[in-house]
């Protein structure tokens, strides 16, 4: 198990289907499916939360204002700064226990002591884009939605990157990514968080499991011929952190060499000391 580090960030308690977390000085409860056990939430924070995510018996849901709280506010990362809301599907912007995955991005492009090209697909509010310009990278950040490109630009504004070579782009990653092979683009490092599901333009039906060999198939002609990294996430249940490596074992390792690793990613428990699982990360270095 591979755990983020966080100061602004921490797993507080978990306990009957939920989460209790501290995100800066705002407390929240949010639900997770995982969370089976009812450890009786003794912590007393769980009556001080500024709010709480309440799901809906016919599916989405809502949060409820326990507390007066900001519509946006602050935390940092080391030297990055997230701007933070409570949004529609009980997210807040970050996915805290990614951290140790920008960590590693970072260090591999500050060892690599050259020029490095980053594609940050499903780039989601722009942590990893962040993480990697920071480290020195020239990064191109794609992702479908909009709202999340200019929440991931006004991030790089607060973290003062706004200065650094960036492409932030609304488009298809897998349309993107084919017209990047007819232009003969490259990039030193892939990071790829896809969603595990969602309907495409017409409607159809899209699952991870089912399309992830192609995804990560069509990305490799746009890898340079002396690539560091693709690291690849997935909160998908069917896919074990086994049968990741062993995708890009199968597409990574025959072409370029190099090493492959996988394993749970997760965050720590400040009340049990044990680490709540928050999906699985596999990466292939060189």
């Amino acid at each position: 198990m591979r755990t983020a580090q966080w100061k602004d960030y921490e797993l507080i308690d978990t306990s009957d289907g939920e989460r209790l977390e501290r995100w800066g000085d705002i407390i929240l409860i949010r639900p997770d499916p995982q969370i089976i056990w009812d450890s009786g939430k003794k912590n007393t924070f769980w009556k001080k939360a500024h709010a709480q995510y309440n799901r809906s018996r016919t599916g989405g849901g809502a949060w409820k204002m326990l507390q007066k709280t900001p519509d946006v506010w602050k935390i940092h990362w080391n030297e990055l700064t997230f701007r933070l809301k409570p949004m529609g599907f009980k997210h807040t912007g970050i996915f805290p226990e990614q951290a140790i995955n920008w960590q590693f991005a970072m260090d591999k492009i500050k060892q690599a002591n050259r020029p490095v090209k980053v594609l940050n697909l499903f780039g989601y509010t722009g942590a990893a884009t962040l993480a990697c310009m920071a480290a020195g990278a020239e990064v191109t950040h794609v992702d479908a939605s909009k709202g999340m490109v200019q929440w991931a630009k006004e991030n790089a504004a607060a973290s003062s990157l706004s200065d650094k070579p960036v492409r932030w782009l609304v488009d298809d990653c897998v349309k993107f990514v084919q017209r990047e092979q007819r232009r003969g683009n490259h990039y030193d490092g892939i990071i790829m968080d896809p969603p595990s599901y969602g309907r495409g333009p017409n409607g159809e039906v899209w699952k991870l499991e089912e399309q992830l060999w192609e995804l990560v198939n069509t990305c490799l002609p746009v890898l340079s011929e002396d690539p560091l990294f693709f690291i690849l996430n997935s909160y998908t249940t069917g896919l074990s952190p086994a049968v990741m490596e062993y995708l890009l074992t199968i597409l990574m390792q025959k072409r370029f060499g190099g090493q492959v690793s996988a394993d749970e990613i997760g965050l720590p428990v400040t009340e049990t000391g044990l680490v709540l699982p928050c999906g699985s990360t596999a990466i292939w270095q060189k």
